[in-house]
């Protein structure tokens, strides 16, 4: 099964790398240098945290299982992590519009360091602490970067348009490539250095700590709404309200908990469902192969947004479905395929055809994200954007939080399929959307003329 690993990875590799080299001008998106240094350094950022994060992804599952325990303590450590970043993190993360994003970004690194270190520890309660501030690090993680992004964006008067060439970016680089690179970067240290399941950990508290330099010496700070009349409970019954009196917020959020809780569930279910009989199967290449899948989703939607005529709202509703098929495949293989119950020396049959249906997956996840992030920039209000979106975090994690408690009690095919109706849910929730959109004017969370001003005149470069 090796030939087919090496030989589906070139494939992937390949059509990504023909969709970067074949755009086209209607492809790439006019912007100016000075934008291009500010999304660069971003992008600098963005990949070290985000390299922090997927050197761990493949290997937790793995490290607690050498310590000894079963999938239902393993299932409790996930929820703890899941349960801190919907109570905690919540709180944490929404202090960024307050305090600032740039010292929420600097608070993600230590807190995400310290989670690592308690990886050296076999103890049940130390690696329950390390879940717990794993949890607070990704609720920052997944507000107060883009938070500090969109916010620094408008306040530069960049275009709005460009914020499509970062969130595109961004994802291709630090959700795709960096994974890849840290996939086979821990499969060196794991598998061919022998150093064991915690150096992923130890080398992405280095990676971490880099960026965070970088964070402190380049960032300036900005903030959502900072007037000190406003304590937190005022802006989570601030940000509730605006959740409650605009569908189209409501309803982004609806489709994110659904579309992430599904995803944040086949992080947990993959390694299972290719080795059913705990067969020896290569964690960090599968890894970078699900990631390459990332990037060609994230290739293709910088297609789709550079287009003025293609509207996220449209085609996110296609990307949904395709996901949500993509997820009954573990099902319909144990119908055509029945499951052996004997530990084989590779992964099956079976096991390579879900392959390609998790790659399936993950290039729609490579669409999701820049496209929700684009989204996200339109729906939600700037003085609260760091609240809300990890207000939307809430459902998330109850919802996946209840589905690791119960992961003993249901079969594995049962997991993934209630996964599929969920991301069908999404894509009726996605149409809803649109349809709103279209009966209203865009709500926008500043004034945009200002920049709607002819650029000044500078050189353009192109993406």
């Amino acid at each position: 099964m090796e030939l087919f690993f090496f030989l589906f990875f070139g494939l992937l590799a390949v059509i990504v790398a023909a969709l970067e080299l074949s755009k086209s001008s209607k492809d790439r998106i006019n912007t100016t240098s000075a934008f291009n240094a500010f999304k660069n350094n971003y992008l600098v950022v963005y990949s070290l945290m985000m390299a922090g994060d997927w050197l761990q992804g493949p290997y937790v599952y793995y490290l607690y299982s050498t310590y000894g325990f079963g999938k239902g303590d393993i299932g409790h450590l996930f929820i703890a992590g899941f349960g801190s970043s919907m109570l905690f993190g919540t709180v944490v993360g929404s202090l960024a519009d307050k305090q600032g994003r740039r010292r929420a970004s600097v608070t993600y690194c230590i807190t995400y360091i310290l989670s690592c270190l308690t990886k050296h520890s076999s103890q049940y309660k130390v690696l329950m602490l390390g879940r717990i501030l794993g949890g607070i690090a990704t609720s920052l993680l997944n507000s107060s970067f883009e938070s500090w992004l969109v916010a620094e964006h408008n306040k530069r008067g960049f275009d709005q348009q460009w914020l499509s060439v970062t969130f595109s970016k961004a994802i291709f680089f630090g959700n795709g490539l960096v994974a890849i690179l840290s996939g086979l970067f821990g499969n060196l240290l794991v598998d061919t250095l022998g150093l064991g399941p915690v150096a992923p950990f130890d080398a992405a508290s280095c990676f971490l700590a880099i960026g965070m330099a970088i964070i402190l010496s380049s960032w300036s700070e900005n903030y959502g709404d900072p007037s000190e009349n406003k304590d937190l409970l005022t802006q989570f019954r601030g940000a509730a309200v605006a959740i409650a009196s605009d569908e189209k917020i409501a309803l982004l959020g609806a489709i994110q908990s659904l579309f992430e809780g599904s995803m944040y569930t086949f992080v947990f279910l993959w390694t299972p469902a290719l080795s059913p009989n705990d067969e020896e199967i290569p964690h960090g290449f599968i890894f970078a192969t699900f990631m390459l899948g990332s990037m060609l989703g994230s290739s293709f939607a910088s297609r789709l947004m550079a287009r003025s005529s293609i509207r996220v709202e449209s085609y996110m509703q296609i990307v949904f479905v395709v996901s949500s098929v993509s997820l009954l495949l573990p099902i319909i293989t144990s119908f055509l395929v029945p499951p052996s119950k004997v530990k084989s020396e590779s992964m099956s049959f079976a096991g390579c055809i879900q392959v390609v249906g998790f790659c399936t997956f993950e290039a729609c996840v490579g669409i999701f994200w820049p496209s929700l992030m684009k989204m996200r920039s339109l729906y939600i209000p700037e003085e609260s954007r760091s609240t809300i979106m990890n207000f939307f975090r809430i459902p998330l994690n109850i919802f996946v939080c209840v589905v690791l408690y119960n992961v003993d009690a249901f079969p594995i095919t049962i997991m993934f399929g209630m996964c599929s109706i969920f991301l069908f849910v999404a894509a009726l929730l996605q149409r809803r959307l649109m349809v709103i959109a279209d009966s209203q004017k865009p709500t926008k969370p500043q004034d945009w003329t200002a920049l709607d001003r002819d650029m000044e005149a500078e050189p353009l470069n192109v993406n």
